[in-house]
């Protein structure tokens, strides 16, 4: 594909960055509204947690499908109807009378979100140069930590001056903005994308993919144990075994897989993989750090305000990480990235700590989180894919954080009740280490002459 004009580019990043953010920030906002959706429908804690989960479930389930859609019938027509549908799911959650209703539009919310990140770094992947994206998708991990540090606080705002309802009509003319300036800027479908829409869909694959994903989700966050009062977890996971080779088979046997083998079978794509899953762990490591505060003394109602260094650092570091690693390559990038967020776990497993020592185990976290969780491991993947994969490949990115999020905020959980915070991020400082091992498996260089990825 030819690379577009400078004007053209912009408009398209900033229709990519807008939607992202948009997102990005539908996912933050949640906690300050708690209040207000319990008072307004007579909630409690178990129905909140809904609100949370079914956003996680269908962003999940969602992701390869929509990245798949987006290779098969082109990413402008994707992305934009993904934005469509984040919007309307923001007017059913507005215009709700009870909890079903909010809960319909927040799975149309997951299941378009689910949708626009992938489809979005697909597009980068598209229409800049192998030396731009790496820069382009570092902005884009930047744009969804500014909306996580935004969220909170905007939504506090609004919750100020206005009803809990403005927070998500105020999507409705973002969205717009977003499709006009997309149906625009967007590059059309091309006869790469025609040809494969004329070949049948994966139906079979993509059922027992979300079978698998929804089993994960529900088994490792228990929530159907806690509903029904069962213990349910085991035998979800064992039906993650079993569907899991028969997915295998079916992908190595189906026409035009909805995950295709080669994407599995590339030694570099499997070590992303892995670093993809331990940037969730890293994420989720996050959620426990205001409890370290509240240990310290700290107000709750004060804890969040530590969080804002973190998520600022890491967006900083995302830019720049992503200006910088077609100079130091993949496996320096995670090795700096990993090493620090080994650190910062670990100093935050330190017991009897001081509390100057808890502000710099953050900041260095948030700087590792910006090399990890940013633009990186989609930039190396958009050098390893064709241009046909790159919007399933991206969603697999988005599968192995989101998992990796899920495992440790259980596993923290499970340990923290178990013993204290302390020894919970000791065991992160132990995946963080061995994430950084696993790095020293990348190649060295960026983008190999050899391997560089052909349109």
């Amino acid at each position: 594909m030819a690379v577009p004009e400078t004007d053209t580019r912009r408009a398209i990043m900033t229709v990519l960055f807008v939607g992202v953010f948009m997102s990005a920030l539908d996912s933050a906002i949640i906690g300050p509204i708690v209040p207000a959706l319990r008072a307004a429908f007579a909630i409690d804690n178990t129905q909140v947690v809904l609100v949370t989960i079914i956003f996680t479930l269908c962003s999940l389930s969602s992701t390869t499908l929509m990245a798949s859609l987006s290779d098969r019938y082109g990413r402008r027509n994707v992305y934009l109807l993904n934005v469509f549908g984040f919007a309307l799911g923001s007017l059913i959650i507005a215009l709700s009378h009870d909890l079903t209703m909010v809960l319909i539009g927040r799975a149309l919310q997951g299941v378009c979100a689910g949708g626009i990140t992938p489809t979005a770094s697909a597009v980068i992947g598209d229409v800049l140069p192998s030396a731009e994206r790496a820069k382009a998708l570092g902005l884009i991990g930047a744009t969804s930590g500014m909306a996580f540090l935004v969220g909170p606080v905007l939504a506090s705002l609004i919750l100020a001056v206005a009803a809990w309802q403005w927070i998500f009509l105020l999507n409705l003319p973002v969205a717009a903005a977003v499709i006009f300036l997309g149906w625009r800027a967007l590059p059309r479908a091309t006869a790469v994308h025609r040809a494969t829409a004329a070949t049948a869909f994966d139906w079979p694959g993509l059922t027992l993919l979300v079978l698998i994903l929804v089993s994960i989700t529900l088994g490792i966050n228990q929530l159907l144990d806690r509903l029904l009062g069962l213990t349910l977890w085991p035998w979800l996971f064992l039906l993650v075994a079993l569907l899991t080779p028969l997915l295998a088979w079916r992908e190595v046997r189906a026409p035009v897989p909805l995950l295709p083998p080669r994407l599995f079978t590339n030694r570099q794509l499997q070590i992303v993989y892995l670093l993809a899953a331990g940037s969730g762990i890293a994420m989720g490591s996050i959620i426990f750090i205001t409890s370290v505060a509240v240990n310290f003394g700290v107000p709750i109602s004060q804890a969040g305000f530590f969080l804002l260094p973190l998520v600022f650092l890491a967006s900083v570091t995302s830019i720049i990480a992503g200006r910088i690693l077609p100079r130091i390559g993949g496996r320096m990038a995670m090795l700096i990235g990993y090493g620090q967020l080994m650190i910062g776990t670990g100093l935050l497993g330190l017991p009897a700590a001081p509390f100057w020592l808890f502000i710099l185990a953050t900041l260095i976290m948030g700087s590792g989180l910006g090399i990890v969780v940013g633009g990186t491991l989609r930039a190396l993947v958009l050098e390893e894919v064709a241009a046909g994969d790159r919007g399933v490949a991206q969603s697999v990115i988005n599968i192995a954080i989101s998992i990796g999020t899920l495992i440790a905020v259980a596993l923290m959980a499970s340990i923290a009740d178990a013993f204290d915070l302390s020894t919970a991020y000791l065991a992160c400082t132990g995946a963080m280490a061995l994430m950084t091992a696993i790095s020293l498996a990348l190649r060295r260089q960026f983008s190999p002459p050899s391997t560089a990825n052909a349109s």
